[in-house]
């Protein structure tokens, strides 16, 4: 059961996975192909108690990727994990880099402790606190860094900025790591199939500063002459990677920052 399916992530895992187990996913706002679809479920989080959704589907593995109001959300996975303490299912949990974004001096490791400036950041150690309180094998942390492909987000902003003649922002002292969305589908699949618990780190093993890796990727998808705001945060170099220590994947699971790049301009 994929929560928010319809997004960009729950719905490449939806197409990754659908093929292997008897994949069901919700949307939210009015979309006649997921209406069509039977393995789709309209949801709306601010309205509806997903507790009824789980009842009648008895998932054994709730993949969350859900987006919109944060603290939706945390009554959202409250419930999700009211659920799972009753019933024989794992949380699949799509969290962020960002629950490290405190930390500047060095990447961040599974085990390290959380620590956010921001909101989103905060709003994700919430719902990560809440699940650490489960049996280990009831759910799985998946921190993911800044996704990349020919098709993501980031991406058609970036070929947006450059079609307006608009500054793509940069920031050169953040050292960061990242991920494609192809090799991220596959190491949730991983995961399921080899019945994994806990936290894992699914970004590059390689770091890269994030305005190096901006200008390789505007590179590979043939811009010409971009222009790059230039953001200075803090006036040393700072981290915000989330590597892999205590739970690595197989090689081929793993992925390199150049692996990252060439993603762009794969169809």
């Amino acid at each position: 059961m994929i929560i928010g399916a319809s997004g960009f992530i729950g719905n490449a895992l939806y197409k990754e996975l659908n093929s292997y187990f008897d994949t069901y996913g919700t949307y939210r706002t009015d979309n006649t192909f997921f209406e069509k679809n039977q393995k789709f479920f309209q949801y709306d989080m601010e309205l509806e108690d997903i507790s009824i959704l789980l009842d009648n589907l008895k998932p054994t593995i709730i993949i969350s990727a859900v987006r919109g109001n944060f603290n939706s959300q945390i009554d959202l996975h409250q419930r999700i994990i009211n659920w799972i303490k009753k019933h024989r299912c794992k949380l699949i949990f799509m969290s962020s880099a960002n629950v490290f974004d405190s930390f500047s001096n060095y990447p961040s490791y599974e085990y390290d402790k959380t620590l956010s400036d921001s909101v989103f950041g905060r709003f994700k150690i919430k719902i990560e606190n809440a699940l650490m309180r489960l049996p280990v094998n009831k759910y799985i942390i998946a921190r993911v860094p800044m996704i990349f492909g020919s098709t993501t987000p980031r991406v058609q902003e970036i070929r947006t900025l450059h079609d307006l003649k608009a500054p793509i922002e940069v920031f050169p002292n953040v050292i960061i790591n990242a991920t494609s969305i192809s090799k991220l589908t596959q190491q949730i699949h991983y995961l399921i199939n080899r019945s994994k618990k806990g936290v894992f780190h699914l970004g590059s093993t390689d770091l890269i500063y994030h305005f190096d890796l901006i200008k390789e990727i505007c590179d590979a998808i043939q811009l010409d002459d971009p222009v790059f705001k230039q953001v200075y945060d803090y006036n040393n170099d700072r981290y915000l990677a989330v590597l892999p220590r205590d739970n690595k994947l197989p090689k081929n699971l793993q992925i390199t920052t150049q692996q990252v790049i060439n993603s762009v301009t794969t169809k």
